[in-house]
């Protein structure tokens, strides 16, 4: 409605806001616990700050909580979209960033900021609402300590509400999705519903398409709920059509990436051609120091006229009981063979290993089957390690225990994979706001 007004102890105001689809069902709900499952670019982080406004209306004077599952989220994202939305609809309000809150001038109602990764800090004050955004990301029992607090007996209308990008089959797909609990709704958005995200940015699912391997695009883009962290980690991976003979191009730089581990010591050489990347050769030895690591790999590859670009595990750049950092050691002993046009490309920490073999299975193939990750047949414990390395069972951790000569061949190229190839617009949850 134009113009504030007070009825029945509720305020009105106009608020600019056309919901698509599936945004209006879940503002239509009134079941007490109610989800948005969707994939990125669906609305979902708009329709929870339009609701949260809402519910805040709907309980004047009353507290409300907005979480998300860690504090850069809730700082850079959640928090950041709400007020863009207050900020866009002149709604005044008066924020503490002492204590993380804001209140509502129109209404009173007070609007908690927290972070969930530590639910022992969600115990407090009684709520009429809270809400919780990429819920996915989030534990169980944060949500329930949540529930928990959803017991204001001035509330007007209590209820708990999420947003989420499927993530499997896990508790949030239990809780939401399975029908076993009652007084919870799901609403499930469509790929491409939101005609906003094409009408700003054309090609962006396009672009996830290329970037994304199929079962990831099936999740993120199409809001599937798959079970993509079973059985084998890199999935994508096929004889056909990632093995190809490679030669080395002299005038274009080498890349060696290392995974500093005493047995094996293993890296690979690769080059990179346009957005393609080849692997030319591995290099493992038993039992070995990072000096003999570098003793080989000057031997097979002298002075090279193109450079060399050194990558690997960010953990290489701590000292060791010598006083020097295995990349210090590598440097060194580069400089002591007089080994021209050396530079290091390091993380200052190492990626999240999903992030990193989502970005891994999306060179080896992405949604449309081209492969930007190519390996020279002599690679063969590599091979192995993109055939042979699996998750543990029931779990996104990878099993480095079943066998010892796995995983170290495919980090060290993983490294090397997100220092050169990762998307530089992020996309999901920790990207801008679209809508």
């Amino acid at each position: 409605m134009a113009g504030d007004e007070e009825k029945r102890g509720v305020i009105h105001r106009g608020i600019h806001y056309e919901p698509l689809p599936t945004q209006r069902l879940f503002h239509l709900s009134e079941q007490r616990f109610k989800g948005f499952s969707g994939p990125v670019g669906s609305g979902k982080s708009q329709a929870l700050c339009q609701e949260a406004i809402r519910m805040s209306y709907l309980n004047p004077g009353r507290t409300g909580l907005i979480g998300a599952p860690t504090f850069p989220m809730l700082r850079d994202s959640t928090q950041a979209g709400l007020l863009a939305v207050l900020d866009e609809n002149k709604i005044p309000f008066d924020i503490n960033k002492a204590e993380n809150h804001l209140t509502l001038q129109d209404t009173g109602s007070k609007i908690l900021f927290r972070s969930l990764d530590d639910s022992e800090r969600l115990r407090g004050t009684n709520l009429a609402w809270f809400c919780v955004d990429e819920l996915t990301y989030a534990s169980e029992e944060a949500w329930l300590r949540l529930e928990a607090r959803l017991r204001d007996p001035k509330a007007a209308r209590l209820g708990g509400f999420a947003v989420w990008t499927p993530r499997g089959f896990d508790w949030v797909y239990r809780r939401f999705m399975s029908g076993e609990y009652k007084g919870y709704e799901t609403f499930v958005a469509k790929a491409f519903e939101n005609k906003h995200v094409l009408e700003q940015v054309p090609d962006y699912y396009a672009r996830l398409k290329a970037s994304y391997d199929s079962r990831f695009y099936a999740q993120e883009v199409l809001g599937e709920y798959l079970n993509v962290q079973a059985g084998r980690v890199y999935e994508a991976f096929e004889r056909e059509r990632n093995l190809v003979s490679g030669k080395k191009d002299p005038m274009a730089p080498l890349l060696w990436a290392l995974d500093f581990n005493v047995d094996p010591m293993s890296s690979i050489v690769a080059q990179q051609f346009g957005d393609k990347v080849h692997v030319l050769d591995e290099i493992v030895l038993r039992r070995a120091t990072t000096e003999q690591a570098c003793e080989e790999f000057v031997e097979r590859y002298p002075d090279h006229p193109g450079g060399l670009v050194i990558y690997g595990d960010a953990s290489g750049q701590r000292m060791q009981t010598t006083g020097h950092s295995d990349f210090q050691m590598v440097r060194e002993y580069l400089r002591s063979v007089r080994y021209g046009n050396v530079r290091l490309d390091l993380a200052r920490a190492n990626p999240n290993v999903k992030d990193r073999v989502t970005l891994m299975n999306g060179l080896l193939a992405n949604a449309e089957g081209v492969a930007k990750l190519l390996i020279d047949p002599r690679c063969k414990e590599l091979i192995q390690d993109f055939e042979q390395v699996c998750f543990k069972p029931d779990s996104s951790v990878i099993d480095k225990e079943a066998d010892p000569r796995r995983t170290h061949l495919s980090d060290a190229l993983g490294y090397l994979a997100w220092q050169r190839c990762r998307p530089q617009s992020p996309f999901g949850f920790q990207g801008r706001r679209l809508i």
